[in-house]
């Protein structure tokens, strides 16, 4: 498909006339939550850490990252910035939440004065789309390339993308592997790490009185990644854990795996999963260990993916009373206007990660005009400076103000203060802890901030 470049208002048109060209044509039906909204049961989808999707049957689908930056000038002299996110596939349920507060982003930039051009490209849930289309934002020329959502579809193409030194950030990894990935020094997420969100949901398990707990976790890197942080985190904080069972995404059936947590006999069961935990819950409440039986948690990626609709259509209550937790959706130390502008922009759009793929576009742009070159090897330096120390700001018209003042800034994000690391992601995170009520709608009952500092 041939890519065109998009400005302004027009962004949203052309996404649109995108999206419907390759969805005819979408057969990829494996993902993780963008490392979250649910698919048929007998259709696995993919965080929420949605957030993430489930894993490729490979990790690597790519050929060998190109040698050299750009294949080509990028039409006009400002930002070009390419999108990989799934309009196709598993997660395009929730492709909005992700979309949209980059085109929100891209608004507001033009508005204060920026010069920045937007190339939708889509991922589906399958490092083989992502990579087609990798292929083609950097013969594009672009100077950027945001996402993909999930850590398993960003493993696929992350060597493509910072080998070729092109600077890329997502709004939605959470999977720890990236907290040591060899990735040039081009790789940054905005998405806290689920090393950060595993010890807060232990905590809120330990908090609830839970002495013994069963982890079952989708096999791919986030939900493998994310139940070896959890089983660390349980047992330092004194909770036995009775069984951890790691499963196959792609499986029709979880019989066997749903028979092993029952009979581990513990008290509380954790599943972190994407849509295909349909499946599994309803193995989990035929087995007599349902959340009508015994405490139930969820993460991020099964909370929007695994609904009571889907779970049992006749039971519009049969989610209730699991717990769980996922990134904030309103973190208290994020800019504040964001959820009611958000809504404003998009109606009725989810909202999981949003808050963070508008970082990820703002800080892009604000370290390219603080480097003063859209040259991905020149502004990749700007990314650490403008996240750190300096005069705080909140919007791309504050920040550019300063920056053109000749003032450091330190830009403060929708989801939070960003700071990033020198490994490129957050040190905090803020995380939301909710129950599902007798309607199965999850209701935030508090929202705890956790440091890895």
């Amino acid at each position: 498909m041939k890519r065109s470049m998009i400005k302004s208002i027009a962004v949203i048109a052309a996404l649109g006339l995108t999206a419907a060209a390759c969805g005819g044509d979408d057969d990829d039906t494996a993902e993780e939550p963008a490392d979250t909204v649910a698919e048929p049961a007998e259709e696995p989808a993919p965080e929420t850490t949605m957030a993430e999707e489930p894993a490729p049957e490979t990790t690597m689908a790519e050929e060998p990252a190109p040698e050299t930056t750009m294949a080509e000038e990028p039409a006009g002299e400002g930002l070009v910035l390419g999108y990989v996110l799934p309009q196709t596939g598993g997660l395009s349920v929730i492709v909005d939440a992700l979309v949209k507060p980059v085109e929100m982003a891209h608004e507001e930039i033009l508005a204060a004065g920026g010069d920045l051009t937007l190339i939708p490209s889509d991922s589906g849930t399958d490092p083989n789309v992502a990579s087609a289309s990798v292929d083609g934002l950097i013969a594009d020329g672009v100077h950027g390339i945001i996402g993909p959502a999930g850590t398993p579809v960003t493993l696929g193409v992350i060597d493509k993308i910072t080998g070729a030194n092109i600077v890329m950030c997502s709004g939605s990894n959470t999977g720890v592997v990236f907290s040591t990935y060899d990735d040039n020094g081009y790789y940054f997420r905005t998405a806290p790490p689920d090393s950060l969100q595993a010890q807060v949901l232990a905590d809120t398990m330990t908090d609830d009185g839970v002495t013994s707990a069963a982890i079952a976790a989708v096999g791919n890197e986030y939900g493998a990644g994310f139940a070896d942080e959890l089983e660390a985190a349980l047992d330092a904080n004194g909770v036995t854990v009775a069984a951890k069972v790691v499963y196959d995404e792609n499986a029709t059936s979880y019989d066997a795996e749903v028979d092993e947590v029952a009979n581990s006999g513990a008290e509380a069961v954790v599943l972190i999963s994407y849509a295909e935990g349909v499946t599994f819950m309803q193995g989990m409440i035929e087995a007599g260990i349902g959340p009508a039986d015994i405490d139930v948690y969820f993460t991020d990626g099964a909370k929007d993916n695994v609904t009571a609709e889907a779970v049992d259509p006749n039971n519009p209550s049969v989610l209730e009373g699991i717990r769980g937790t996922s990134p904030s959706l309103a973190p208290p130390d994020g800019e504040p206007t964001f959820v009611e502008r958000f809504s404003e922009f998009a109606p009725d759009a989810p909202t999981i990660f949003s808050a963070h793929f508008y970082d990820c576009t703002m800080t892009m742009a604000l370290a390219s005009l603080e480097a003063g070159s859209t040259d991905p090897s020149v502004y990749v330096e700007n990314m650490l400076t403008v996240t750190n120390d300096g005069t705080e700001c909140s919007s791309y018209a504050e920040c550019a103000e300063l920056i053109e003042a000749g003032e450091d800034v330190n830009y403060q994000g929708a989801s939070g203060p960003v700071d990033f690391s020198d490994v490129g992601e957050p040190t905090a995170g803020a995380y939301d802890v909710y129950t599902f009520d007798s309607e199965s709608v999850a209701q935030t009952e508090d929202t705890i901030t956790f440091s890895s500092i």
